[in-house]
């Protein structure tokens, strides 16, 4: 025979050898949860706060931009007054800033 056979060796070190290869795994997900996930949990419980302690008469930016003045509350609707007599319906989940007072007249 011209070619020899080879023999698969026993691998050393079988539980050390799988550890090290999960832990550039593991320190990914570390990774991600601290630069990624972490943070927008806080942003999100943040929201949450912002949005329950809403009330009447709160000037605030709704998600398309607009400008307006808070005139109603429901249980997850409210209505924003965007000029004089013209109220717009929109979910509380909607709002993305209180804005200080007068800053809308």
């Amino acid at each position: 025979m011209i070619i020899s056979p080879a023999y698969a060796q026993a691998a050393a070190g079988g539980a050390e050898s799988s550890l090290v290869s999960l832990l550039p795994l593991v320190l990914m997900f570390v990774v991600l949860y601290f630069i990624m996930i972490r943070p927008q949990m806080k942003k999100q419980k943040e929201h949450k706060a912002m949005v329950e302690a809403l009330a009447k008469g709160d000037e605030v930016v709704i998600a398309g931009g607009v400008l307006g003045r808070i005139a109603k509350l429901g249980d997850s609707y409210l209505h924003v007054e965007v000029a004089n007599g013209v109220e717009v319906q929109v979910q509380r989940a909607s709002v993305i800033q209180v804005l200080p007072k007068g800053t809308f007249k």
